[in-house]
């Protein structure tokens, strides 16, 4: 089979390429998702063929926010994309109820209503594109959220480090997605990225996938745990032929998180399973995305690799908690040329 590598790929080509095969066997599409991705059975040829040319990614994520800026109404624009695709989050051991319904009423309401006005996008209905939690709180945040049709976004499998028991993890899985969310959020095992074991993981994500049922699986790779680029890329490949619908880089909890260069990998497994399959997957990058100028540098990375398909959230997500802030922060300054103080963006 042929080898996959980064080296030999450049930017993604025009929508509706001739390369994409027609899907046949999709699930339909909601308002709120694509069509599911497949299962389809483990390639471990496609797997071991899989190599990565750090280098070339290195070159690539160097120079690709270097040659493209938005600035002026335009960045304003950009930036309230942003807003769209965050799944705005909160996984912290000091979570109470309160702080809980507060994020899901800014995620309701992220931006205030003087900005929107002074924007002229007042009536746009611009709200996040999820609110994440841990298990304990999903029904508190299914309840605060009810008629705003933002999905509840669950962590689970024993999150972040996923070394609790594997029926516990299922079970986990079971739980949430019964007290209403309609996204779940799994971490894999590291070890079986990190000793080639794909067999596992890929059992491992199925029996995952099939937990959730119609909610939509966002896998979890730890991407700064798992050594490099090349686990990275094989880990986002049987993640898909597990039947993830998205992959994510991060827990937020590693001591390296979502940068560029993971998420070029990633981007361009993806781009590599969709001409292959027809799957659309989504993407998440998450941890230690902060500021709205990481925000914009993570959509021209998407707009460039994967096409404009990729700047909605049914395909693109943000992890995020103190992100919204500092995009809110900007667009004060857009509106009135001063920067805000923070505190008056409060979040929970």
């Amino acid at each position: 089979m042929e080898p996959v590598s980064i080296a030999d790929r450049g930017p993604a080509a025009p929508a509706g390429r001739a390369a994409r095969p027609p899907a046949t066997s999709r699930a339909p599409a909601d308002a709120a998702h694509p069509a599911r991705n497949e299962i389809t059975p483990l390639d471990l040829g496609l797997v071991r063929a899989t190599r990565i040319n750090r280098s070339a990614v290195e070159r690539r994520t160097a120079t690709l926010t270097g040659r493209r800026t938005v600035k002026k109404q335009w960045q304003a624009g950009w930036l309230l994309r942003a807003i769209t695709c965050m799944d705005l989050t909160t996984l912290s051991g000091d979570d109470t109820e309160s702080n809980v319904r507060r994020l899901c009423a800014k995620a309701r309401r992220p931006v205030r209503e003087d900005l929107l006005q002074a924007l002229g996008v007042a009536d746009l209905g611009i709200t996040v594109g999820a609110v994440c939690v841990y298990h304990q709180w999903v029904e508190t945040a299914v309840d605060a959220l009810s008629g705003s049709g933002i999905p509840v976004a669950a962590v689970s499998t024993g999150f972040p480090a996923g070394l609790s028991p594997f029926a516990q993890r299922l079970a986990e899985v079971h739980a949430s997605v019964a007290a209403g969310a309609r996204e779940i959020d799994i971490v894999i095992t590291r070890a079986h990225v990190l000793t080639g074991n794909w067999r596992a993981l890929y059992d491992e994500v199925r029996a995952f996938r099939d937990a959730c049922g119609e909610a939509h699986m966002k896998s979890i790779l730890a991407t700064g745990e798992l050594a490099t680029l090349t686990n990275v890329a094989r880990a986002s490949l049987v993640a898909m032929m597990a039947g993830s619908d998205f992959i994510k880089t991060s827990t937020g909890k590693e001591p390296v998180n979502a940068t560029l260069p993971y998420g070029l990998v990633m981007a361009r497994m993806i781009r590599e399973w969709e001409a292959r399959t027809g799957c659309a997957v989504g993407f998440k990058p998450a941890g230690g995305i902060r500021t709205a100028k990481q925000s914009l540098d993570w959509l021209i990375l998407m707009k460039e690799e994967l096409g404009d398909r990729w700047l909605r959230p049914e395909l693109f997500r943000f992890g995020a908690s103190a992100l919204l802030t500092d995009v809110e922060r900007q667009l004060e300054h857009f509106v009135t040329g001063r920067y805000a103080a923070a505190h008056r963006h409060p979040m929970p």
